[in-house]
Order: structure tokens, then sequence, then C-alpha cells
């Protein structure tokens, strides 16, 4: 199961930076972990996780396979994308294939690095990719609203939900809000996330600061912090700079100069988790000798699903999961042990899994 999360901005706002930093990192980690690119903007990454490593620990694993999600690079967007200026078509079809939208903010001064718009200012600029994404969905939605009518009049009940649900994106676009904003009831959400406007996406909103702000931000970086407040986004801080240099150097060394920035983990540690996050999704493990493994799910999966994440058959088949929570499995040293403490809990098919959970599936073949 894959989660694509588009990485746009303005021209020189440091996103390719960003990316650059994300492969190398993940370039880095291959002989622990598997990696790809896909295309020279596509890359895959590991989610850190540290509940992995200790599984595998206990587990006596060969091999360690984490989560992993992948990022796109989106090329520019620029004032006009939506008419189709600087190849916008082109970069609005990479943003419609994604699942959400990591939008690097210029957060930084830097004299030798021009703004598109000649100013440092994060909101506006937030604003400019806002409207030009909108004015697309606009397009898009009165396109449909066309091709409709004659469905509607016929009484197609499908057709009519649409259009109901297309209106109400268009009500929202036209006040200058996105479609993520329109509130949508439980039983419309697959028809609506069948729209697919790019304003539907979730936003994880990324302030990229100068090196010396990337422990602190600045009043830039608050600006930002308060609008996905007010949306309801993500956001996260990071010097893409500082992840440039980190993507180079061995862990110890990228350790020391962690520490010498103020800074805990990298910052892409925690774009990756926050992106995580923002798409709703949780963790469950299958730990054993051969391999530990990190599967990525929606939160409120039912253990079917989960275990056709695995394999079709373990889904179509599936009999029960023996369960066991994280904090279980390790404290008590193992499956074996945790059987035997009464840990392992047979779950049947109404079951939602919890993150953290360690599953084996039983199934018919």
């Amino acid at each position: 199961m894959g989660f694509r999360t588009g990485i746009v901005g303005l021209p020189n706002v440091g996103k390719s930076t960003l990316f650059n930093a994300l492969t190398r990192t993940a370039a880095a980690q291959a002989a622990n972990f598997p990696f790809c690119t896909i295309e020279p903007n596509v890359g895959e990454v590991a989610v850190p996780d540290p509940r992995l490593r200790r599984l595998a620990e206990i587990a006596k694993s060969k091999q360690v396979i984490p989560a992993r999600m992948t990022f796109v690079d989106i090329a520019g967007l620029v004032r006009g994308a939506s008419k189709g200026e600087g190849l916008g078509n082109q970069f609005l079809a990479n943003i419609r294939e994604c699942d959400a939208i990591a939008h690097v903010v210029r957060c930084f001064e830097d004299g030798d690095i021009t703004h598109v718009e000649g100013r440092i200012d994060p909101i506006a600029d937030i604003e400019t990719i806002d409207t030009e994404l909108m004015i697309a969905d606009l397009e898009s939605v009165g396109r449909r609203l066309q091709n409709l009518v004659r469905k509607v009049r016929g009484g197609d009940a499908e057709a009519i939900r649409q259009e109901r649900l297309l209106k109400a994106a268009a009500s929202a676009l036209e006040a200058g809000r996105p479609a993520r904003s329109v509130a949508v009831a439980d039983d419309d959400r697959r028809a609506w996330a069948a729209l697919g406007l790019l304003t539907q996406k979730p936003v994880l909103y990324v302030a990229n600061t100068a090196e010396t702000e990337a422990a602190t931000g600045n009043a830039f970086t608050a600006l930002v912090e308060e609008r996905a407040r007010a949306e309801g986004a993500g956001f996260v801080v990071i010097s893409a700079r500082i992840e440039e240099e980190l993507a180079q150097l061995a862990p110890e060394e990228a350790a020391e100069y962690l520490a010498a920035m103020g800074l805990e983990e990298p910052g892409l540690d925690r774009l990756i988790r926050a992106g995580y996050a923002l798409l709703g999704l949780q963790t469950f493990f299958t730990a054993g000798p051969k391999e530990t493994r990190a599967w990525t799910i929606p939160r409120g999966t039912l253990a079917p699903q989960a275990a056709g994440v695995i394999h079709g058959d373990f889904e179509k088949g599936f009999i029960r999961a023996e369960t066991i929570a994280y904090e279980d499995y390790v404290a008590l040293g193992g499956e074996a042990a945790a059987r035997e403490a009464g840990k392992l809990r047979a779950e049947g098919k109404s079951y939602e899994v919890q993150d953290g959970d360690v599953l084996h599936f039983l199934f018919s073949g």
C-alpha cells in the first residue's frame, strides 16, 4: 500500500534541497532498508520508528523492513500555473496523483537566493499556491457539473449525489476556501474522495528556516504555524540546509552536528512522521526469526483488511488474528512469554487494529 506526499512550493523556497536531502538520507540507509528512486523526482523513504529495531532484537530477526512513504518533488509552481504557466498543467497533474501535500514555505532571508515575487512573505506565498489550486479545482468542478446535467435530469441517484457534492465544493472555492474545508457526511466520504480535487488533499506546511533558527523558529515560522493551526493543517519547522548537510555525514558526526545546532533529531524524521500522521496512518508489526516488518494502514482498519496489506489471500481466507500489544511484547520479551502471560489475544473480523500491534494472521488457503 503506497502513500504519496507531493512536495510543493514556489521556486527557490528550498523544496528541491529538501527532497534531495530526503533521498540522500534514504540512499545512505540502503544497506539496511529498501530504497528506490522510481523516477528522478520520486523517492521512497523509511518511516522512522524506534519500535522496529527493538522488536527485531527480541525476535532475533535476520532482516528489518520499515514502513515506507513516497515523496514526490513537484517542480516549483508559479502564479498562473492553473492556466498552464510554467508547465503548470503537468505539475497540477502530479499533485492530483498524491495523497497529501507538503507545502514548503520560505522562512529565511538570503540575498543570494532570489524570491520569485521579490519579497519574503510566507503567507502570501501560501496564498499564491492555494489560489492556483483553487482556480484549477473550480474549472474542474464546472466541467463536471456540465457533464452531469443530463443524468441529473434523468433522476440518476449517483449523479444527483455528485452534483450536490460538487456544488458544495464550488461554494467553498468561490468563497476562497479550499475543498477540504467542506464538512462531509460519513455516507458521502467515498463519493467525495472520488472527486479527486486538488484542494481536498490534507496539507503539511514545512517552514524552511536558516540553520541558526531551525531549533527556535522565527517571526516567519510563527506566521505559518498560526495559519496551519487555523486551517487544522500539519506544521513542521525544518532547515533544508541542515538536512542536506546531515545526509552527507556519518551517524556519529551527524549526532554531533545536531547537538551543536540544538536539535534532538533530524528535521526529516519529524517531517516524515508528520506526513504519516497527516494521512491518518498507523503501524502494525510482524515479527519472527526471518524478519521484523512494519506495515502501514489507515487508522480504523479492521483485522482482515490489515491482513490483506500483507497478501490478498490473507484477507480472503482470514480466520483470526493473534495480537500482542507492542508494550507487552517488549516487557515480556517476545511472543512465547506473552502467550504464557495471557497477553496474546485472538481477535476476529471485527477487530480494529491498534497502532503498535504485533500481529500473526491465521487464514485458510
